[in-house]
């Protein structure tokens, strides 16, 4: 039996005669930015699909066992602490607008749960090619009132108490809900204490990674002269979206065949007889402290090195229940692919080391680090988490390793304000069970990010799933009926292992109030009834009218 560790994506082909919308009608590939409608009626059965913008532009040791901390219990107009204050907008809720303006090309990125406030009709716009330099983002700070009556923490605990507590959605229970604008704790159940994030964990890797590298920054594959007459070097640079050829599992995706046709450009009549593969950006373990022996068997996620094509599957597809074979040495599947494009035999294919100062025969890159998040966000990619958390430790100056990763995504998290004691991580994707976030370190992420403060951290909310429509939220909120009113409305990120179910996103409430709000359950006894019971709380705060 297959382990239920993290969410699937069904990639099934549709049903005859429907209407697909592909990369070219889409604007030629595209990660995310799923919109919701602009109406004043929340949906219970989308008649289509949610529109698509695309965006442009783009130490270690061992860390510290879990420390459980003060369990809190639901209270009324609850206060955050003063040492985890932070200077916010509160009059006003800032949503940010990127206008990413690139050789003429400008994408649209805002949080999907607002549109209807700011008025605006979503846009699609094509995505850069590879080439295309870099975009420079500048945010465009819109009003957006409140909204409506008040949120009050008395009414709040009155509507989700009897769910949050009902036995469906596991023994152990840690809540916590925020009104953005009002700054407001409005319900708080264990809600400092840290327990199993699962791929909620995603939320810090994309906010660390787009604070330390910037929504346009892009991942370079490259191919240098070798030290020896013949030899080319191909040089991993940690993109997991890398692919052999055109295909549609990574839209937009640096590819090995373009890299192949500049290489022999290069070289003019000359023919390279040797391959070296340098995989030296990422060292250390490649796998994590904590994952299961089956996740990488299962396809779950692949070792992790800085060379592979397809994020290490053996085929470029994308199984409707996550099994994806993945190679057992990514970086040697990826160069012999690149050998055979070149007419280099197999058996002069070695791992190696590029020389310093080597001639640069050719170069690709991944698309724009906004699209790589929405894609981890979005389709829940283990193996896309782990490259952009080891991304974060290299833009800081550090080695590209498991512990490495996690150091450097928590220091981000302390850096900007946010309580990072409450955070211990031995991944980037949330598969160790060994990792630990608390629901408050979650909405204060996602509040933060909300406000404006850090422009690039607004971009989380376009890969975040729409319930009812995107990624791993397709089939979420659709039935029973009571969980309905959530489709459309609720954008978050969901986490799944076995025994454990959490999410953590943002809302809109029938007063038009946005929240955050992080649910992490754990000890449910049925993956889909935790999962249900953990859908009819975020159902309840939008249907609720908590004053």
């Amino acid at each position: 039996m297959q382990p239920q560790n993290d969410e699937t994506i069904n990639f099934a082909a549709p049903a005859a005669g429907a209407r697909v919308t592909g990369p070219a009608e889409a604007g030629g590939g595209t990660y995310g930015r799923a919109a919701v409608p602009i109406n004043n009626v929340r949906p219970t059965s989308p008649a289509s699909g949610p529109t698509v913008a695309a965006a442009a532009g783009g130490t270690a040791g061992t860390a510290a066992p879990n420390k459980p901390g003060p369990a809190s219990s639901p209270a009324a107009g609850a206060v955050r602490a003063a040492s985890k204050t932070r200077t916010r907008l509160v009059v006003a809720l800032s949503v940010v607008i990127f206008l990413v303006a690139a050789a003429g090309v400008v994408g649209l990125v805002r949080p999907g749960p607002v549109d209807r406030w700011l008025g605006a009709a979503p846009t699609t716009s094509p995505t850069p090619a590879p080439t295309t330099p870099e975009a420079s983002p500048t945010p465009v700070l819109v009003a957006a009132a409140g909204g409506g009556t008040a949120l009050t923490g008395d009414g709040v605990t009155r509507a989700i108490d009897p769910l949050v507590k009902s036995a469906g959605l596991g023994s152990k229970v840690h809540v916590a809900v925020l009104d953005v604008a009002s700054d407001e704790v409005l319900y708080a159940r264990n809600a400092d204490t840290m327990t199993t994030p699962a791929s909620t964990t995603k939320l810090l890797t994309a906010a660390a990674i787009l604070d330390a590298r910037g929504p346009s920054y892009r991942l370079s594959t490259r191919a240098v002269a070798g030290g020896q007459p013949g030899e080319v070097v191909l040089i991993g640079g940690g993109d997991p979206t890398l692919a052999t050829a055109k295909n549609t599992l990574f839209p937009g995706a640096a590819r090995l065949d373009l890299l192949a046709a500049q290489v022999k450009k290069a070289l003019g009549t000359a023919r390279p007889t040797r391959l070296l593969y340098d995989t030296s950006l990422f060292s250390g373990p490649e796998t994590a402290r904590g994952w299961d022996s089956s996740d990488i068997a299962y396809g779950q996620v692949s070792r992790i090195q800085a060379l592979m094509v397809n994020a290490g599957r053996v085929r470029p597809i994308h199984n409707e229940f996550g099994g994806d074979p993945r190679s057992s040495n990514p970086a040697d599947a990826a160069a012999r692919a690149f050998a055979k494009m070149l007419g280099v035999p197999s058996s002069a294919v070695k791992k190696g080391k590029a020389p310093a100062g080597g001639r640069q025969l050719g170069i690709v890159q991944s698309p724009p680090m906004v699209q790589l998040t929405d894609w981890m966000l979005e389709q829940s990619d283990n193996t896309a988490a782990e490259a952009l958390g080891r991304q974060v430790a290299i833009a800081d100056g550090k080695a590209g390793t498991f512990d490495n990763a996690t150091d450097a995504i928590i220091a981000r998290m302390r850096a900007l304000g946010l309580p990072a004691d409450e955070a211990n991580l031995y991944d980037a994707s949330g598969l160790s069970r060994n990792n630990g976030i608390s629901p408050t370190m979650l909405t204060e992420l996602l509040a933060y990010a909300a406000s404006g403060q850090q422009p690039a951290l607004s971009s989380i909310f376009g890969g975040l799933p729409v319930a009812g429509w995107s990624g791993t939220m397709t089939k979420r909120f659709v039935k029973p009926a009571p969980n309905q009113v959530g489709q459309g409305v609720v954008r978050a990120k969901t986490g799944t292992l076995s025994g454990v179910n959490t999410m953590a996103g943002v809302l809109t409430t029938a007063d038009g109030r946005l929240l955050v709000f992080a649910i992490m359950a754990s000890g449910s006894g049925n993956a889909v009834t935790g999962r249900a019971a953990l859908d009819r709380v975020a159902a309840r705060l939008v249907g609720c009218g908590c004053s």
